[in-house]
């Protein structure tokens, strides 16, 4: 059982982890059992998302084999809550100390959760946390599907609706583990494709490998500066993949999917605030009908500029709208716990005495 070769991992030398296998794959894991004993295994982790240890209709020597020999993907290392208890966010250590970041976000409507696809980032976005300290290693496919299991056992008895992949890392740079990730968050957690939103800051290539899928997820776009001199600074990747070519990449998602693109704004006083800023960007608008959400910018360590003002990000909005731009502005979520992207973990390295001097 010890010699399964299960695809996905990010290394052939890292560990089986308990949401690496698939379905396939398990029954290898399980070879010798009935066939109901692999049901019961695969449903309680997806369909119930119980963990292992959990499984009481399994037999407790089964259970027990099966928890050495699938570990758990994630350890606690810090958890923070928001003070009206609506924003979630873990630390979690892998199993080679690397850490990755989870956040639950409950609304009125809907519960999501945001994962990570990479442990730390090599798109270099300054004003991000996640890219100021760069990138680590891919995560494997059992390592990203783990972080919506376990958020969906902490939001019971509310059900986590919808995922996005925007938390650590490029989604699209780790793209085949992602895919596999996506498909069986939908086929076997049971979360709709049209409830699941991949972001990307640009990598053109994978927008086209998504435009092809079968399933029709949501496109969102980091995109921050309509025009190349800006962009180009903000969000280097723009010097491979200027903001025309991915405007046309863009066109051909919409076109293949027929699915509303977003582009995401995070505000930065002075540098993507202005009335000009608002004018270029409605003009991309205009070409995909997409959709903005507007980000007030946390602050981030080693990043000096500070984030647009409320009021200027309400006027922004404002402006955007009256250009014809359907905008809303994404709610500042737990800023008290460091819940935007990378800041937990750099907040615990700092603190760490292992980090310093």
């Amino acid at each position: 059982m010890t010699n399964i070769q299960v695809v996905g991992r990010h290394s052939v030398d890292a560990p089986v982890l308990r949401y690496d296998p698939t379905r396939v794959e398990l029954e290898a894991f399980l070879e010798g059992q009935p066939r109901y004993r692999i049901d019961q295994v695969w449903r309680g982790l997806y369909e119930r998302g119980a963990p292992l240890e959990d499984l009481t209709d399994i037999p407790k020597a089964l259970r027990s084999t099966l928890v050495e020999l699938l570990p758990s993907a994630l350890e606690p290392a810090a958890e923070s809550v928001s003070r009206d208890g609506q924003t979630v966010k873990w630390l979690w250590r892998l199993h080679d100390g690397r850490t990755i970041e989870t956040v639950l976000m409950h609304y009125r409507d809907r519960t999501t959760v945001c994962v990570s696809t990479q442990a730390g980032c090599a798109m270099a976005c300054g004003f991000c946390a996640t890219g100021q300290s760069g990138f680590d290693r891919q995560l494997s496919v059992g390592e990203i599907v783990e972080q919506v299991a376990r958020a969906r056992v902490t939001s019971a008895p509310r059900r986590v609706s919808n995922v996005v992949f925007m938390g650590m890392g490029e989604p699209m740079a780790n793209y085949d583990r992602m895919w596999a990730a996506v498909e069986r968050i939908h086929g076997d957690i049971g979360i709709s494709a049209r409830h699941i939103t991949v972001s990307t800051v640009g990598v053109i290539p994978g927008i086209d490998r998504l435009g092809d899928e079968a399933l029709p997820v949501n496109l969102a776009v980091s995109l921050h500066a309509a025009n190349d001199t800006l962009r180009n600074e903000l969000v280097p990747v723009n010097r491979r993949y200027p903001i025309e070519e991915l405007v046309r990449a863009c066109e051909r998602y919409l076109a293949a999917k027929n699915r509303r693109i977003s582009f995401e704004w995070a505000l930065i006083e002075g540098v993507n605030d202005r009335d000009s800023d608002a004018r270029e960007l409605a003009v991309l608008c205009h070409r995909l009908r997409a959709h903005v959400n507007l980000i007030p910018l946390n602050p981030t360590p080693g990043y000096p500029t500070k984030g647009t003002s409320r009021a200027g990000v309400d006027g922004f909005c404002d402006q955007l709208e009256q250009l014809g731009i359907n905008a809303t502005v994404r709610r500042n979520r737990g800023t008290e716990i460091d819940a935007a992207c990378g800041q937990l973990r750099a907040s615990r390295q700092i603190l760490d005495p292992r980090r310093l001097g």
